[in-house]
């Protein structure tokens, strides 16, 4: 028997399978991907809303407290926590380039000395793009007046293409790091944008959120126009007399503005910005700038004389000494949509325009 039991455990070793080193895992059952969420997330903890207080001559009103200013946001009184009396400048100054724009381009290389002067000041500094179908930087942050000329004069024609939104993105980009400074963005351009790969809404909110303001100096179209040199005619490949004869524009207030550079949306341009961060799918905005600089709380401008463009930088450097910027956390973060802000001052006679507002994806509680 003694002989027999080496080989019966020899034999059950081979017969019974040995218990797994590790536990083998079952399969997962198959889910279903969740739906990805397609909606824009904006949300906002301190608002600074930047509030300009003329009397009824125009003259700017100075020295305000705090107290003495009234917010709403969606009619709800807000708490001002700050006004922040001076902050120095960084503003990116966007040239359009293009070769329609080329008649005004000599009047836009004269203004260095004059937007070192009376837009930046000692404290302040400026950087200058220029975009056409590309985006160049011909100036980085800089307060030397040598070095703003030099760039100023390197603004030669180029094609015919012109990237206004996207040339707004990459200002957005150069301010978004500058901390404890006003951050502003001048646009020199036409109103329409031809070639832009950014949509709107991605602009939008990249000004929103780093609060930078747009202001623009409005190349007027009529002048584009009809000084721009024509482009090669392509041969057609159908004879004349087989091609309709178009028709008349339509007398409407955004054909007009994308012709003569005048307002198109005039006040009601809220559900165009509402639109644009709603959306899914990005939309077309025929005037830009526009909505960019009323949606900031900035201001339009247009020029076609050497005296027009010193004298709308001139006013714009007068603002922007003279504002009010006042910074509240909004009480009402779980509404979502869009923000309307009303400020006003305790003391008759005086007109405060600030910006509309500002768009906010609702908080839950």
């Amino acid at each position: 028997m003694k002989r027999w039991l080496p080989l019966l455990l020899c034999l059950t070793l081979i017969l019974v399978p040995p218990a797994p080193l590790f536990s083998q895992q079952k399969p997962q059952s198959e889910t279903k991907p969740e739906p990805v969420d397609q909606t824009l997330r904006v949300t906002v903890n301190i608002v600074i809303a930047p509030t300009t207080v003329t009397d009824r001559k125009g003259n700017y009103v100075n020295g305000l407290k705090p107290q003495e200013f009234r917010l709403f946001d969606n009619d709800k009184l807000q708490e001002i926590t700050q006004d922040i009396g001076f902050l120095p400048l960084s503003i990116v100054v966007c040239v359009q380039k293009s070769s329609n724009v080329e008649i005004l381009l000599p009047k836009i290389r004269k203004m260095g000395t004059v937007m070192r002067d009376l837009l930046v000041g000692q404290d302040g500094e400026v950087a200058i793009l220029a975009f056409d179908h590309r985006i160049q930087m011909l100036q980085d942050f800089t307060n030397d007046t040598d070095k703003i000329n030099a760039a100023m004069e390197k603004l030669t024609p180029g094609s015919t293409s012109s990237r206004l939104v996207d040339t707004v993105i990459e200002a957005t980009r150069m301010l978004r790091n500058k901390k404890d400074r006003r951050k502003v963005i001048l646009l020199i351009s036409e109103t329409l944008d031809r070639s832009s790969e950014a949509s709107f809404r991605e602009v939008a909110t990249n000004v929103q959120v780093n609060n930078i303001d747009v202001y623009t100096l409005n190349m007027n179209r009529w002048v584009t126009s009809l000084t721009a040199k024509p482009g090669i005619p392509r041969p057609s490949a159908f004879p004349s007399a087989s091609q309709p004869r178009a028709g008349p524009a339509i007398q409407e207030p955004t054909s007009q503005a994308q012709v003569s550079g005048a307002p198109g949306y005039g006040i009601d341009f809220v559900p165009v910005i509402e639109e644009a961060f709603r959306a899914v799918k990005a939309i077309f905005v025929s005037n830009p700038a526009e909505v960019l600089t009323k949606f900031t709380g900035g201001r339009e401008y247009s020029f076609i004389t050497q005296a027009d463009l010193e004298r709308a930088i001139g006013d714009i450097g007068r603002e922007l000494r003279s504002q009010y910027l006042l910074s509240y956390n909004p009480n009402n973060k779980v509404e979502g949509g869009f923000h309307k802000i009303v400020v006003d001052v305790a003391r008759p006679g005086l007109r405060v325009r600030t910006r509309p507002g500002y768009w906010m994806a609702g908080v839950p509680e």
